[in-house]
């Protein structure tokens, strides 16, 4: 259920919180689009890493404020792909450009998020799609919405008849990580329709709310591309676990969202 929480000294309800952070992740998108069309071209990693730092400035000298206004208390989770769990309290987390690298590189799957997590749970998230314009949400107890209009999960019932996806967590991922990210999708390669594999996760995520796919699963993995995407998949009639079923908590080395009806599916595919 939505709690009434101060901020700035005015009682504000988590719904009408969840409104105004929409409204700052698509004043940090607007800004990432206006950097967006042309390749940038880097030689070096350190290079690279200068190339992502500006987009995540960009996106955070209007994020960082805003967000701080709405919740003075709040933590602010400073790396996007720190995982595990938070210490007590209520923290911000967000990247401000997810899917940074495809920007970089004039492709169009990138995004930003924010998600506020309330004793380690997500209570609220907004993703804003810069060139398309489109907002999701989701709030715990009320759903998810793509603009004000409600998301389900797909009716699907079938791993064979499925369309399903896998993301890399981070560059440099360790060896036995890499293996068993491998060998997964072999295994769906044989039991699903079909299998996309790209980064972010988080736009994998919003396909299984909106129920264009049936399922995502990713080894490893950071708290920022995984909480907003696992709030909205719950709250759109999905289900959360890790790669072998077990519940799915930040500490977790594996994650899988799915349509309740190829969850099982999904979960003996990749525990073999």
């Amino acid at each position: 259920m939505s709690e009434t929480l101060q901020t700035t000294g005015v009682a504000v309800s988590d719904a009408d919180l969840l409104g105004r952070t929409a409204i700052a992740v698509r004043a940090a998108g607007s800004a990432l689009r206006e950097r967006f069309g042309e390749m940038v071209r880097y030689q070096t990693r350190e290079e690279l890493m200068r190339a992502l730092a500006a987009n995540d400035d960009t996106a955070l000298d209007i994020l960082r404020p805003r967000l701080t206004r709405l919740r003075p208390d709040a933590g602010w989770v400073e790396d996007e792909l720190d995982g595990g769990a938070l210490p007590p309290g209520e923290w911000w987390v967000v990247d401000p450009a997810e899917g940074n690298v495809n920007h970089l590189h004039a492709l169009p799957e990138w995004a930003v998020t924010a998600t506020l997590v309330r004793e380690n749970q997500p209570v609220l998230t907004a993703v804003h799609l810069p060139l398309t314009g489109e907002t999701y949400t989701a709030l715990t107890g009320a759903g998810a919405h793509l603009d004000g209009r409600p998301l389900h999960v797909s009716q699907t019932t079938d791993l064979g008849l499925s369309i399903v996806a896998t993301s890399q967590a981070r560059p440099d991922e360790d060896e036995k990580v890499v293996r068993r990210v491998g060998s997964s999708i072999t295994a769906m390669l044989f039991d699903a329709l079909v299998v996309r594999t790209a980064v972010p996760a988080t736009l994998h995520l919003l396909n299984v709310a909106a129920g264009r796919i049936d399922a995502f699963w990713q080894f490893a993995g950071a708290r920022a591309d995984l909480l907003p995407g696992a709030l909205l998949v719950t709250e759109a009639g999905g289900r959360i676990s890790d790669a072998e079923g077990r519940p799915w908590t930040p500490q977790s080395e594996s994650f899988l969202a799915a349509a309740p009806g190829v969850h099982a599916e999904a979960v003996a595919t990749l525990s073999r």
